[in-house]
Order: structure tokens, then C-alpha cells, then sequence
């Protein structure tokens, strides 16, 4: 007579214990790779168990991008607002690449997650706290955008870091006679000298520190 696997989850299974290697998986090889089944095989259990403690696999990327955010270190108050807004952010910026997938996740994501609003009522707490009038924080909120969670959507994929310069070259000419802004750009972008070559982290910080010390303005003008 054969015997019924038992559905109940294993002694010593626990749901952070099951997001912990979800977030090791993902952070190894991407959030696509992130299945009950291989998470199961990690832990060496049976896939229903781990249906028992976090749902869905959409439920699990929720879990994973919940500990993600939770985890930003909360920083101490700088000499002035938009200098604790500044470390804040680049707080959470070094989390997120730490966890790359993280930003992907969240942005699939219809709703924020429980953690992402409280680390957003921190970022306005040290905004309001700042002397921000509650018109300007909302401006200010909409400004930033994802920056305040670290990370920030591009234009365009510049993931072309590795195009060779003679390429580049032939490209911006190739481009030259019908969009000749865009073929001066290809060639005279200046982190590595061609269009996709660019530096995140100096891009992330450039504009941060623009809205920023726009924001600033206002505040002092009393807009």
C-alpha cells in the first residue's frame, strides 16, 4: 500500500527562511529564475510545502522586494534637508544594486509593497521635515520619481557600455544627415565616448542632486 506525501511543511520551514533563498536565487541569476521548484530544490523540500507559507509565486516576488526595501539602511539627519534626502537616497540606491532584480520586480508591480510606503513616508517625513510645504513635497514626490527607492528608468536601454568606438563612430554618421543632434550625442557623450557607455551611478546622482537643489529653491522662495 502506498502511501500520501503529506502536505505539512517540514519542521524548521519558515516563510523569511524561504524568502532569504528566494532573494539568493534571484540575486545570483535573476528574478526569472526564481520558481517553487527551485526554491524547493534549495531547501531540499517539496514544492507544496512552500505554497503553504507565501502563496503564489507573484506573493513570493512580493515577500522578496518587501525584505529588499525593508532592509535600506535608514540614515541620521544631515547638516540640512536635501543632505539627508541625498544620503537617503543613495541608502536605497545601494541596496538596489546589491539586489539588481529588485527594480524590475517593483516595477512590474501595480501597488507598492507595505515596506516600500513605509520607506516612502520616511523620504517625506525628512522633505516635510525639511520645510517643504505639502504642495511642494507632492511635487517633489512625483520629481523624484524612483529615484527615491534607488533607481531610475532610462529613456532608452544604454546598455550598449561594450560598442566598439569605431562602431559608434559609424553609426553617429550613418545618422548624421537626418538626426544630426542624435549623431553629436553618439559621438560626444562623455563618460566613455559613445552613446550606451554612460555611468549609472554619476547619471543617478546628477539628476538627484538637480531636483534636489531645485527643490531647494522653492522652498526657500516660498513657492
Amino acid at each position: 500500500m502506498t502511501t500520501r506525501r503529506s502536505r505539512t511543511a517540514p519542521a524548521g520551514l519558515t516563510r523569511e527562511g524561504i524568502v532569504g533563498v528566494a532573494i539568493r536565487v534571484a540575486d545570483a541569476d535573476g528574478p526569472a529564475a526564481v520558481s517553487m521548484r527551485r526554491i524547493a530544490q534549495e531547501l531540499g523540500v517539496d514544492p507544496m510545502s512552500l505554497y503553504r507559507h507565501i502563496g503564489a509565486k507573484d506573493g513570493l516576488l512580493d515577500l522578496m522586494t518587501d525584505t529588499v526595501v525593508a532592509g535600506i539602511e535608514r540614515v541620521g539627519p544631515g547638516a540640512t534637508w536635501v543632505e539627508t534626502a541625498r544620503e537617503q537616497m543613495l541608502a536605497a540606491r545601494r541596496t538596489m544594486l546589491r539586489h539588481p532584480w529588485t527594480a524590475e520586480v517593483i516595477k512590474a508591480r501595480p501597488e507598492p509593497t507595505p515596506a516600500a510606503l513605509r520607506y516612502v513616508d520616511t523620504v517625506l517625513g525628512i522633505l516635510r521635515g525639511g520645510g517643504l510645504s505639502l504642495e511642494l513635497t507632492h511635487h517633489a514626490l512625483h520629481a523624484l520619481g524612483s529615484r527615491i527607492l534607488g533607481f531610475s528608468q532610462d529613456l532608452f536601454d544604454d546598455g550598449a557600455a561594450d560598442t566598439p568606438p569605431e562602431v559608434a563612430a559609424a553609426q553617429a554618421a550613418a545618422l548624421a544627415p537626418e538626426m544630426p543632434w542624435v549623431a553629436e550625442m553618439i559621438t560626444g557623450s562623455a563618460h566613455e565616448g559613445a552613446l550606451g557607455g554612460c555611468d549609472d551611478d554619476a547619471e543617478f546622482v546628477f539628476s538627484l542632486d538637480l531636483i534636489l537643489e531645485g527643490l531647494e529653491r522653492r522652498r526657500a522662495a516660498g513657492r
